[in-house]
């Protein structure tokens, strides 16, 4: 069984860099937001994080382990989160991702976001180039969920 709890103290930053490869947003976010962990057997099986900006929530990070794609974990993380939102009183949850990150582009659809925009370049200010599925990832693809 899957058991996903709130973090304050022990955060996987290891796991938490692969989904962001910068160290100091993933520091600066996790100062100001909720981070979430999924464990089983006391494994650390992916994780997410939550900021909550007024009625709007914002998962700024989410990852699944390596060894454990694919197996419906990244779901769960998701629902998971959406139902944090919720609880938080969130009217709209928000995801970004990379251009290049096809994979979590379908997830996040499938679940019920929508595209909302395109911020050309976001990651061309990191120090190196991020590779998905031999593409390279330049622009930032934002979704909404609206909980209404």
């Amino acid at each position: 069984m899957i058991d996903i709890t709130r973090e304050t103290k022990s955060f996987p930053f290891d796991l938490l860099l692969e989904a962001d490869p910068s160290i100091d947003k993933v520091k600066g976010y996790l100062g100001r937001g909720d981070c979430y962990i999924a464990k089983q057997n006391g494994e650390v099986l992916g994780a997410y994080v939550l900021l909550q900006k007024d009625s709007i929530v914002e998962i700024v990070n989410i990852v699944v382990d390596e060894g454990y794609r694919g197996k419906g974990i990244g779901k769960k993380l998701l629902q998971d989160a959406l139902f944090n939102a919720i609880q938080m009183g969130a009217e709209t949850v928000e995801i970004g991702t990379g251009n290049s990150s096809i994979g979590q582009l379908a997830l996040y659809q499938k679940c019920g976001f929508r595209m909302m925009e395109i911020v050309q370049g976001y990651f061309e200010e990191y120090e190196e180039d991020i590779i998905e599925n031999g593409i390279v990832c330049r622009d930032m693809i934002r979704l909404s969920f609206s909980i209404n």
